[in-house]
Parts: structure tokens; sequence; C-alpha cells
């Protein structure tokens, strides 16, 4: 039987990380829909960020990307999130829109470009001293087109080059973590495009480098639950960028193309002793159409629902079946709890938090949206 109680408590715990840029205007290769209200600098993402914890309860954490959060001060800007009741997360680089990137940034075949991608990463680890960061999100474009466009091996020994050196850089508390992505905007060869090339690189560079998992960014029909529990075996999972996708990378909100592969996700996560500070539970997606902060907030909910049915496991009764090689019990085991109804138990974990059971209704009785839309006129939103 599932303890409820060591449920909730586990349920408490949990802390989702909410990207800054996902408050700003996004679109697609087509087009930018701007909306009304949205953020206009790094401290009114932060603003709305607050929201979102204030909502949920379990998300106190923002990420920054740079130079889309670039600030003279981030002292001032940490300072500003801690006076809304959240802390700055996860830094992440940006070496993939800058004119010289065409051919790759860290990879590039020219050093001096190479090192215009590597200073930037530098500069990163910097505003982690500022802020009080603990994690570097990095995820490269680098790639080819089209096959003989440069040396393969080469350009996997420049990767391997420039992440020694940032490596080296990194504090005593401070990690790498390195995403993967299998194909877009590479489409011959990208340059880190599975979990086994990030998991190599990190593996050669030392304990401070462990892989993130984009749920984004895998081809159809990918058991990325297997890629989960074998990161956790190995001590190498540094987190995940938390969205959906049908196609190709859609970065929808997670939990809205496949819940049911979600929840295998975090049960693997349980499973493998993943449930704690040190695997990082961020979000990463866009919302193109969608109201900004509910789609953040229903993202979070979905990330909660999920992880309370990967809980609810009998996980004595599943380890019986297997071990009795009862296929069809074991699977009934993992049904059963995905097919509960975990609402109920969620509000109640709210209501013991002290905060809204229904943080959707929360926010629409909160007059935050109708406030933003007022007093954000002006200047340029923020955006990509």
């Amino acid at each position: 039987m599932t303890d409820l109680a060591a449920v909730k408590a586990a349920l408490k715990t949990q802390a989702v990380e909410t990207p800054s840029w996902a408050y700003g205007n996004s679109g697609t290769r087509f087009k930018v829909f701007a909306q009304p209200g949205v953020p206009r600098d790094p401290r009114e993402k932060l603003d709305d960020a607050a929201q979102v914890h204030a909502c949920t309860g379990v998300a106190p954490t923002v990420a920054l990307h740079i130079p889309w959060d670039k600030v003279d001060d981030y002292a001032a800007l940490a300072k500003h999130a801690e006076d809304r009741g959240v802390r700055l997360g996860a830094i992440n680089s940006n070496t993939f829109q800058d004119d010289d990137y065409k051919l790759g940034s860290i990879c590039h075949p020219d050093a001096a470009v190479r090192r215009k991608a590597v200073d930037h990463l530098l500069e990163c680890v910097d505003i982690m001293d500022a802020t009080g960061s603990h994690d570097l999100k990095l995820w490269f474009a680098d790639g080819t087109n089209y096959p003989g466009q440069d040396d393969i091996r080469g350009r996997q020994d420049r990767l391997a080059e420039g992440l020694a050196e940032v490596y080296a850089r990194l504090g005593e508390e401070q990690r790498m973590l390195l995403e993967y992505k299998f194909f877009e905007p590479a489409f011959y060869a990208t340059d880190v495009p599975d979990w086994g090339t990030a998991y190599a690189h990190c593996l050669k560079l030392g304990p401070k480098a462990q892989v993130v998992v984009d749920t984004g960014h895998h081809a159809p029909g990918t058991n990325i639950e297997f890629i989960v529990a074998t990161l956790l075996r190995e001590g190498k999972l540094g987190g995940f960028d938390f969205n959906s996708r049908f196609y190709a990378d859609d970065d929808l909100m997670v939990g809205a193309a496949d819940p049911f592969q979600l929840f295998r996700i975090m049960y693997e996560v349980i499973r493998g002793g993943g449930f704690v500070p040190d695997v990082a539970f961020m979000l990463d997606q866009c919302h193109n159409i969608e109201a900004k902060i509910p789609a953040i907030i229903r993202s979070v909910m979905n990330v909660q629902e999920a992880t309370a049915k990967a809980l609810l496991v009998d996980r004595d009764a599943l380890a019986a079946a297997q071990r009795s090689g009862d296929v069809l019990e074991a699977n009934a085991v993992l049904m059963d709890a995905y097919n509960t109804d975990v609402r109920p138990l969620l509000r109640e974990v709210r209501e013991e938090l002290g905060i809204d059971p229904d943080p959707i209704a929360a926010y629409r009785r909160s007059g935050w949206a109708e406030r933003i839309v007022a007093e954000r006129v002006g200047g340029e939103q923020a955006g990509w």
C-alpha cells in the first residue's frame, strides 16, 4: 500500500523552475504574436514569475537567458527577485543568434568565432557568481547541413576543448548542464545530437558536468524514460527541460501531447532516486498563442499531477509482479496509479501549504492580468 502522508510530504518539497523567456513574446519562423501586458524587461519577467509561485507554491526559481536578460547589476536583479518571493536559477547561454554563429559557435572552424563563443560562456559563469546561481545550462545549435561541409570529428574536438575551458572556470558549488537535440537548425549532423554524445563529453569533463533531458528533443517513439533511468543510474542526470511535442521541437506545455509519457518519466525519476534538489525540474516552453502566465501555471500543475501519480505506484506490488513474471499484473499496477484522479490530493497539499487549492482560479481572481495590461504600456516588449 502507498503511504499517502509520504506522498503529500514529497509533493510539498517539489520545485519547478520557470523560464524567464516563457513570459515574453514568442512565435514560429513565420510570426511572433504580441500579447498585451507582456514584460518589457527582466524585472517584469520576475514579477510575473512571482505570480506563478504565489499561485502554485512550487515555482520558487526563475531561469535567466543571456543576453535576453542582460542587466547592468545582477546583484540588484537577484535582490528584486528575492523581494518578490522568488530566486534566480539557472543561467542559460545563447550561442545561436549572432551572425558570427552561422557555421557554429564553440565548434566553428574559425578560432576567432570559437573564442567569442567561449568568452560568452565564461561571461555566463561570471553572472552565476553575481546571482548565486548553481547551474550553467548549455545548448548548442552547432552542426552542419551538408556532407563534407566540415570535419565531423574535428568539430567534436573543438567542442571538447571549449567545454573543458568553461568547466575549469566553474566554482566549487557550480555545475555545467549539457543539453542535446537530435536536429534543428542543423539538418545533416548536429554536434550534440543525443544523450550519448552529451554523456560522453560530461563523463570526460568530470562530476560537475551533467546531462539535461529536454522532453521535446527526441525522435518520435523514443523511450525517454529509459534515457532518464540510465542517466540516473550513472549519476549524470542534471535536470529536465519540460515541454511537449507532437512533431518536432514544438515547445508546448508539458504533458499536453502525452501525459502518460510524463508519468512514466516521473516514475523513473522517483524509482532512480532523482526526486532530490540535485535534479533540476525546469520548464522550457514557448507560449505562442496562449496567455503566458496561466499557461505556465498549467504546466506546473501538469508536472505536479504526473509526479503525484508516479508517487502512488505501489512499488512493492510492482516488484512482486516483476519477480514472478506476471506481465499483465505489473502493467496493471502502473496503470492503476496513472488512472488515479490526483486532483483532490493536490488540492489538499495546496491547502496544507496555505495557498489556494485552485491555482488557475486564484490567478484569475488576483487581478494581475488586468493590472499588467494597464501598466505595461510603452517601451519594447520582451521577446525573441
